[in-house]
């Protein structure tokens, strides 16, 4: 965030900026939601709903999995929320008690542990190397175990943020199973399902109930800023979630909810940006190599190629910052994801203008030679 409003400064003065920092769709949301929107402000009472959200949308979320994943998924299951952060809220705090040890792999999304941190847990992270196709697997659960018995909870994310990285079905099963075997609660990021390149993302809940699924309106669905995203809970844990639900925000934002039923109505629109991004990544797949930048990760999912700069520094976050301002190219530093080995690692954004990234990798070429 320090490097994104940098680069907003640096426009706000009138010098050029080639954002591949930022970790949002570059379009807004789609026509039948900004319709559905315009038209619920005109005749809708936008007040209050549930604290769990409104029935229809938690109906159109649950018909929305099954049609995806092809299991069962009862709308009483589906929890709205103010976005996947707020999902990630109310899951830690049903799930986990203070002093809990949570692991989490590495590289992986930094509010996971700090929101953890936050609540009191202990956070594990555990590394997913690069010759590990930076994705967990049992055996390094099994590992961890074995100096951390008091291993609680468990997160993962397919696709991962930074690296594009996913955990396929039938790891994912192993995953499911082992964390029921273990009584570890297992809670699964699922928010970057739909952009996804090599096949579809598999859903835990496809393998097992025991885990709490994030999901949320912000990546495919193109709604980052209308604040909106759903959790899948597992029986046991629904109480909880309802009264915590409750307390913290009262309801998800109401005026979101309503449109977001739209959104439902509005894949071939989402699918054609998902075929950009395809174009971008492909791009930047071929263009990094050109300029020195030869060790990248997967990139099968989201909208991330996660690349090792060691080649031009050992410190991730001076570098993001001098390319900035020698440059005008922003980019995410993998120091944010990675606390051992993310100085020598830089994210770039391709959810942006192919135009732009085609100029940001050139100029940035012409910077590192």
């Amino acid at each position: 965030m320090q490097i994104f409003g940098a680069a907003e400064q640096r426009r706000a003065d009138g010098r050029p900026v080639f954002n591949l920092a930022a970790g949002q769709p570059s379009t807004g949301a789609p026509a039948p939601v900004l319709q559905a929107a315009s038209n619920a402000l005109r005749t809708e009472r936008i007040g209050y709903t549930s604290a769990l959200g409104i029935a229809a949308l938690r109906a159109a979320i649950a018909q929305h999995c099954r049609d995806w994943y092809g299991t069962s998924v009862e709308a009483e299951q589906v929890v709205v929320t103010t976005g996947s952060s707020g999902a990630f809220l109310l899951a830690f705090l049903a799930a986990f008690s203070v002093g809990d040890v949570v692991a989490m792999p590495r590289p992986g999304y930094p509010a996971y542990r700090n929101i953890l941190a936050s609540l009191g847990c202990e956070v594990r992270e555990f590394d997913c190397r690069a010759e590990q196709g930076f994705s967990p697997d049992v055996a390094m659960l099994e590992a961890l175990l074995a100096v951390e018995p008091r291993l609680a909870g468990l997160v993962i994310a397919s696709p991962n943020n930074p690296t594009g990285s996913m955990v396929a079905g039938p790891e994912l099963a192993r995953i499911v199973a082992w964390c029921e075997q273990h009584g570890v609660r297992l809670v699964s990021d699922e928010i970057y399902h739909g952009v996804t390149y090599a096949g579809p993302a598999a859903s835990a809940w496809q393998f097992g109930r025991q885990s709490l699924v994030v999901n949320s309106f912000s990546k495919y669905f193109s709604m980052t800023g209308w604040r909106l995203g759903w959790l899948l809970v597992p029986d046991a844990l629904q109480d909880a979630v309802d009264r915590l639900a409750a307390n913290y925000t009262i309801c998800p934002p109401a005026l979101s909810q309503l449109a977001g039923l739209a959104a439902f109505d509005a894949y071939p629109e989402l699918d054609a940006n998902v075929a950009r991004y395809r174009e971008n990544r492909s791009l930047l797949l071929t263009a990094l190599p050109e300029i020195g930048l030869h060790r990248l990760a997967p990139a099968d999912g989201a909208f991330y190629v996660y690349a090792d700069v060691s080649n031009f520094t050992e410190d991730s976050m001076g570098w993001v910052r001098k390319v900035l301002a020698d440059t005008g190219v922003a980019l995410a530093p993998g120091l944010d994801f990675d606390t051992e080995l993310g100085h020598r690692y830089a994210r770039f954004s391709f959810a942006g203008d192919g135009t732009e990234i085609a100029a940001a990798v050139e100029i940035l070429g012409r910077y590192l030679s």
